[in-house]
């Protein structure tokens, strides 16, 4: 059980992967079943990076409450446990980036670890509502964050009922595996491969093939740089379309108050001291 990770209790994940990879070649092939994993990856890749990730890790922007249950919910489906989980994680590695503190750092840990192992490990099972109290203190939450399970299980009888078992396979099994690895492999590969254009004191880096993969997630240099942008793409050639979507929720009057870089921030190279990641400032 190298470095605590729990096999037995990781063999969800484990038959989610022989579901996804080998399920395919054992219905019959429509094209239609793969654009309907690449639509919920997409859709659920930008619940978690603009859910998940900008709003309840780091607060880049404002919304009610009931468009926060909403968000919580669709980032949910991605099966990466809790919200309250996730965010309260995320916002720790902020804390110790790459240090030996850091829960998922290639530099401390090796690659494995980072992109996979420290979720099958036993040891952060367990949520800790002292990294999160903002959102801890909302009951809904906490409660989707206890059933984490529920949103997933959702998703995947919807698409039973709509499509039946190929339907399934492609849009909860195939999909998912693919948006697992594209997310893990933030913790790991942008932490290993790509430029660094902000001395942020981590190993973080910038790779243009994972950015866009992600819908902007591999701007991690820049994200490291200062966390509380809603933009991860400083640049008008670095795209993010996780943050055109919070546009065009924000012009929909779904959320307001998206935070945006500053300009004598974004070309200061020396790394900013003083950003506050749980504040969000």
């Amino acid at each position: 059980m190298a470095r605590g990770i729990s096999h037995h209790r990781s063999w969800p994940m484990y038959l989610c992967h022989a579901v996804g990879i080998a399920g395919p070649f054992f219905v019959p092939f429509r094209w239609a079943y793969v654009a309907l994993a690449v639509a919920l990856y997409l859709v659920r890749m930008l619940a978690l990076s603009g859910g998940f990730h900008r709003y309840f890790a780091h607060r880049s922007y404002r919304t009610g409450r009931g468009f926060q249950l909403v968000l919580a919910f669709l980032a949910g489906t991605c099966a990466q446990r809790g919200v309250l989980w996730w965010a309260g994680n995320h916002r720790h590695h902020h804390r110790y980036s790459d240090a030996p503190e850091d829960l998922h750092s290639p530099r401390q840990q090796g690659f494995f670890w980072s992109h996979l192992g420290w979720i099958l490990s036993k040891r952060h099972a367990e949520t800790r509502n002292e990294l999160i109290r903002d959102f801890a203190r909302f009951p809904e939450l906490r409660w989707l964050d206890r059933h984490h399970i529920v949103p997933p299980l959702v998703m995947l009888g919807a698409l039973l009922l709509a499509g039946g078992v190929p339907a399934a396979i492609w849009g909860a099994f195939t999909s998912s595996v693919l948006l697992w690895h594209l997310t893990f492999a933030i913790n790991s590969l942008a932490h290993t491969v790509g430029s660094a254009r902000y001395p942020t004191g981590d190993d973080s880096r910038n790779n243009p093939v994972l950015a866009l993969l992600t819908l902007g997630e591999g701007w991690h240099n820049n994200h490291h740089h200062y966390p509380a942008s809603s933009t991860f793409g400083f640049f008008w050639w670095e795209l993010d379309l996780t943050y055109w979507v919070l546009r065009a929720l924000e012009a929909a009057g779904l959320i307001w108050d998206v935070r945006e870089i500053p300009l004598e921030v974004r070309d200061r190279f020396p790394r900013t001291a003083g950003v506050d990641v749980e504040a969000g400032r």
